[in-house]
């Protein structure tokens, strides 16, 4: 079977040069191995997706010379797959909801003081408070329809599936290459699902990769810690295991990674400006 790339940006904005590299990286890795490129519109933020920004993403695209299958997977299309996956992971009692606001968990932490830890994104780890609220206390606040976050119990979970590795062509923010050491307790008890949403990103990611049959993950390098994670859960729910290629990203003039708000970088404003496929290619580093 030949390989699957897949790219998979969030139309929440328009494309810039760092979603050129990746768009176009995928591209010439499918087209050296003989494989296939699929395009998923990643659109589960209801509150910033918009339509404007997805007709855009098509434009772009294909002003780069990009051809993917059809038909393209949206991910706002394909809800009852993660609300299965989540009830698997529910039955398996890994699952728990927390109702704390992103202040009161801040405030949470400030009550401990010390070092409290923080995930690779840098936000401090759920102190864990709603894990120890009885079942009936949480039904009661559920139905009462307070806002929650489905969770997942990060320990329990890592019991039932012991250690776990990927499989790395690209290279991670230090350069590692190779087997990793997959570590998604770095990030605590992460959220999978909210009252209002039935997924999350590192959910539908995986449920989405395995649906997709991708067998190539390529994507910037600040994903690299987040793979640990979506490793996790293919454990859990029994998806197979892609390889991993993680890239460079781009940077702005102050040594930041790009916004959809940075318009000098942005692939509207430098095709009207004249650019050409071939200049893109030469500004990204892949000439």
């Amino acid at each position: 079977m030949p390989p699957v790339f897949r790219f998979a940006p969030s139309p929440n904005g328009y494309l810039h040069l760092g979603h050129a590299l990746s768009a176009l990286l995928n591209a010439d890795m499918a087209r050296a191995a003989g494989g296939r490129l699929l395009l998923r519109i990643e659109d589960i933020d209801a509150t910033r997706c918009r339509p404007e920004f997805e007709a855009a993403i098509y434009q772009d695209l294909a002003w780069l010379g990009l051809h993917w299958e059809q038909p393209v997977r949206r991910q706002s299309e394909h809800y009852d797959d993660y609300r299965s996956a989540l009830a698997r992971l529910e039955a398996l009692d890994l699952v728990y909801p927390s109702f704390e606001s992103r202040t009161e968990i801040a405030r949470l932490v400030e009550m401990r003081g010390g070092n409290w830890p923080r995930d690779p994104d840098g936000a401090p780890l759920y102190p864990g408070d709603a894990k120890s609220m009885s079942a009936t206390e949480r039904a009661r606040r559920m139905a009462a329809g307070e806002p929650y976050a489905l969770r997942l119990d990060m320990q329990t979970a890592l019991k039932r599936v012991g250690p776990l590795t990927w499989n790395e062509t690209g290279a991670g923010p230090a350069g590692e290459i190779g087997t990793i050491a997959a570590d998604p307790s770095a990030w605590g008890d992460v959220i999978l699902a909210r009252k209002e949403t039935p997924t999350s990103y590192h959910l539908a990611v995986a449920v989405d990769d395995a649906a997709q049959g991708v067998t190539d993950v390529v994507r910037g390098c600040d994903l690299f810690h987040s793979t640990g994670v979506h490793r996790l859960l293919q454990a859990l729910l029994g998806l197979p295991q892609p390889r991993y290629h993680h890239h460079r990203l781009i940077l702005d003039a102050d040594g930041r990674k790009l916004s959809k708000s940075t318009f000098a970088t942005g692939l509207r404003e430098l095709r009207a400006q004249g650019a050409g496929m071939a200049a893109i290619r030469q500004r990204v580093g892949l000439d």
